[in-house]
């Protein structure tokens, strides 16, 4: 059995033909009532910054960067995710340059699917003189880069 929700109705059933019909005309009206409005803005040092909406990608929700002399920072980096095991998980998280060049990344080993949001935290990144601002973002090993990104300033 499954439910089907659009504009407040709620279709139930078995897989069938009114099943295929109801989800066909939810499908139609959905499609057909869908207004996309794109705006650009600039975004202020620290702010998270929102991708389309995606099911299941993985968002960086917070950055703490620390300078750890020469050039090279610690970043301690907050994921949420949608883990469900080891088919579907946060993988990987990196720092990239404004050019979006990649300057350091952190491996995730296994799924955090008890742990959201988790924090993890890598050293040794070294940022190049002159970059002010870096964005970090997380990767989902399914649905890949769709999720939050987050900018900060570096100290």
């Amino acid at each position: 059995m499954f439910h089907i929700l659009s504009e407040g109705k709620v279709f139930r059933g078995r897989p069938g033909r009114t099943t295929a019909v109801a989800i066909a005309a939810a499908l139609v009206v959905i499609g057909c009532s869908a207004q996309t409005t794109t705006t650009e803005a600039p975004t202020p040092a620290g702010v998270s910054v929102t991708a389309p909406d995606q099911i299941g990608c993985a968002d960086v929700v917070g950055v703490v960067a620390e300078t750890e002399g020469s050039g090279a920072y610690r970043f301690d980096v907050t994921v949420r995710s949608a883990d469900t095991g080891w088919d579907k998980y946060a993988d990987l998280w990196e720092v990239r340059a404004p050019d979006g060049s990649v300057l350091g990344k952190r491996v995730l080993a296994h799924p955090h699917v008890a742990e959201q949001p988790f924090t993890r935290s890598q050293g040794g990144i070294n940022v190049p003189v002159g970059v002010e601002l870096v964005t970090v973002a997380a990767r989902d090993s399914v649905a890949g880069y769709c999720g939050e990104v987050f900018e900060v300033s570096l100290p």
